[in-house]
């Protein structure tokens, strides 16, 4: 919903704007291998490849300040390699050879990398009985969503009797707080039920 109203707003130049929000490295996980191995383990995942890489842990003299063997592999090419997958598994899990396997067929999670400046603006359009929704989405969304700038955003925007005398008391009490306060019954009504789950939520 976030990223379709995104995209309809601004056309082509979102797209190359949510492309862009990427970066060169899309996931990066270290951890120490399965017992009885001591072996510590990288993998990460940038924007063309998925690089591994292995330090051997062993009290032989040989191995001590050894640098770490690196195997690097296109996103194609990881699909295709069973063993390489099979060693994620052993080591990170399940969960995170799905996640390695998702971002390798280029399904990105791009709300999740979305700034909170922009996350802020696009809630703006939205009405608060989808707030509510995208609030129980992620920890991430429900921390914005509950934040003093999301609320100072909310009265300023959406409560029409908020005065610049107000400004004062919202900044000592808290915005949220003036919102409940003042405004909570001046509101849309289709808004009220919204309005107080995100109150019980707090």
């Amino acid at each position: 919903m976030l990223y379709q109203l995104l995209m309809s707003s601004h056309g082509n130049s979102a797209a190359s704007k949510m492309a862009s929000l990427l970066g060169e490295h899309l996931f990066q996980i270290s951890g120490q291998g399965p017992p009885p191995q001591k072996d510590f383990f990288q993998l990460l995942i940038t924007n063309i490849e998925v690089i591994w890489r292995t330090w051997t842990i062993s009290i032989r003299l040989e191995c001590q300040g050894a640098t770490p063997t690196e195997l690097k592999v296109s996103h194609d090419n990881f699909l295709l390699q069973k063993m390489l997958q099979q060693n994620v598994e052993a080591v990170f899990g399940q969960r995170i050879l799905e996640y390695t396997r998702s971002l390798c067929q280029g399904q990105f999670d791009y709300l999740e990398r979305l700034p909170n400046g922009m996350v802020l603006k696009i809630l703006s359009f939205l009405q608060l009985t989808d707030v509510t929704r995208l609030a129980q989405v992620s920890h991430r969304f429900r921390q914005i969503c509950d934040s003093e700038k999301f609320w100072e955003q909310t009265v300023r925007n959406r409560c029409d009797d908020f005065t610049s005398d107000m400004e004062g008391i919202a900044n000592v009490m808290g915005w949220r707080k003036i919102f409940f306060t003042f405004f909570h019954t001046s509101v849309h009504e289709e808004n009220h039920e919204a309005i107080g789950e995100l109150d019980s939520q707090h």
